[in-house]
């Protein structure tokens, strides 16, 4: 009968078994110990023994200014709120395929999907790449949703395509943006070509964007990861990508009862990956950074 402690160092006092209470049961008969299975069940949660899947808490890393970059975000949150000017929680969802592919979830349907009975890319009809912006103050979630790559060309045609027809309505008097970004991907803090496209979209809309970059290993805080994307994901779990269509009104569905709504747009626009950033951008750039951590924290002002 297999009841072992952990493995691991940090908790080596917890019992782990891969049998059920069944196996237990006979194995503990065929030691001379007759039990039934419900009592070994009984008994196992007498041990707080329950089916448990890993879970993913333990950090990767963290940076040593990371308290530092906290305190300033929740600094500029509370500076941009009390001047009625609009915060915005920027990210890309995970790519997914569209077609007939599985999908995980459960959905009440009178008999199961089908779907292929393998997941090879190459059977799909296409991909659906959604990036979102969450208004922080507004409980308001948004999709655009690219049918090519996750470039910072797209995170910003996305932004343009959402604040020209509905941001600047909501925040008619607004003076400066906020985005609330990851350190990495299309709006990767590290990469000049998404500061080049991001002074473009800047002059494009005539009105300033400040950023803030969470720090490293710490994506899961930007608030779009936990009040607007798990909200999406459970519109969508169980369903057929089958049709972008399809993929447009189960994400348009996602919703809360404290007031959270979603509205959906598609951008079919191709975009190309491995830009380049301009030979003279580094040298004609007027993005200010910020004195503290700078890497993390700098203003893009519309150019005359």
């Amino acid at each position: 009968m297999e009841v072992r402690t952990a493995g691991d160092p940090d908790e080596p006092d917890v019992l782990w078994t891969d049998l059920s209470p069944r196996q237990i049961a006979e194995a503990a008969t065929a030691q001379g110990t007759p039990v039934s299975p419900p009592v070994v069940q009984d008994w196992m949660e007498g041990q707080k023994l329950a089916r448990h899947q890993i879970e993913k808490s333990l950090e990767g890393g963290q940076n040593p200014d990371r308290d530092a970059q906290f305190q300033r975000i929740a600094a500029l949150k509370a500076e941009y709120g009390a001047a009625g000017n609009p915060v915005f929680s920027v990210d890309t969802k995970a790519k997914e395929h569209l077609g007939r592919l599985f999908r995980e979830g459960r959905v009440w349907t009178q008999r199961a999907f089908r779907a292929f009975d393998h997941d090879f890319p190459s059977w799909a009809t296409g991909v659906i790449i959604p990036h979102g912006i969450y208004d922080l103050a507004r409980n308001c979630g948004h999709l655009n949703i690219g049918l090519s790559h996750d470039t910072s060309q797209f995170a910003c045609d996305s932004f343009r395509w959402y604040w020209n027809r509905m941001g600047q309505r909501c925040y008619p008097d607004a003076t400066s943006i906020l985005w609330l970004c990851d350190c990495g991907g299309s709006n990767s803090a590290a990469h000049y070509v998404f500061k080049q496209d991001l002074q473009n979209l800047v002059n494009d809309l005539g009105i300033e964007i400040r950023v803030a970059h969470y720090p490293s290993y710490c994506s899961k805080y930007n608030p779009i990861e936990r009040r607007f994307f798990p909200h999406v994901a459970r519109a969508c779990q169980g369903m057929l990508f089958d049709t972008l269509d399809t993929v447009v009104h189960l994400m348009r569905k996602a919703s809360t009862t404290t007031g959270l709504r979603t509205t959906v747009n598609v951008i079919r626009r191709t975009y190309e990956t491995g830009r380049q950033v301009a030979e003279n951008f580094k040298t004609t750039m007027t993005l200010l950074f910020d004195d503290l951590l700078p890497k993390w924290n700098y203003v893009a002002t519309p150019q005359q």
